[in-house]
């Protein structure tokens, strides 16, 4: 397991998903225990790409339940549909949302949040968990961030299955 990362803070946005991801891989790898892979993956996020949230939310009985994260403190509990986290978990696909405050339902955990992507984590074919990045700029997540943060999830729900 690496002890620090190594990414260039003058690499643009796709050059850092591209360092990043491997090392993420490391940081997983011969890991059993997934509540450590989960904050090691938080923290490599927020560290790496300066997101002001990022999380994940774990698939228990009929709810989401806060999982490991990095940032401000967040929402304990979301039900099925119910804000962006909830609406990703019942469609089972990725949600972008360019304005947080123009999503319908949308659960404010902190009003500093202002944009958010989250991509649910699949295996056996059921969502197993969320993950949930939150940034303080408007329109802050494109496709860029879906595909590598998607990619991720991949590695992640390989775990699972």
């Amino acid at each position: 397991m690496a002890e620090e990362l190594t990414i260039s803070s003058s690499a643009d946005k796709a050059e850092k998903y591209k360092n990043l991801l491997p090392q993420i891989v490391g940081l997983i790898h011969g890991e059993s225990d997934m509540i450590a892979n989960l904050a090691n993956m938080a923290a490599a996020l927020k560290q790496t790409m300066d997101f002001f949230w990022v999380g994940f939310y774990i698939v228990k009985d009929d709810e989401l339940v806060l999982g490991p994260f990095q940032g401000p403190i967040a929402c304990t509990r979301i039900k099925l549909g119910k804000g962006v986290c909830g609406t990703a978990w019942q469609k089972a696909e990725t949600i972008i949302v360019p304005n947080v405050d123009e999503f319908p339902g949308h659960i404010a955990c902190s009003s500093d949040s202002k944009s958010e992507i989250v991509i649910p984590v699949i295996a056996q074919g059921d969502v197993k968990m969320i993950l949930d990045v939150d940034s303080d700029k408007i329109d802050d997540f494109d496709e860029v961030d879906q595909k590598y943060l998607q990619l991720l999830m991949h590695k992640l729900e390989s775990t699972l299955n």
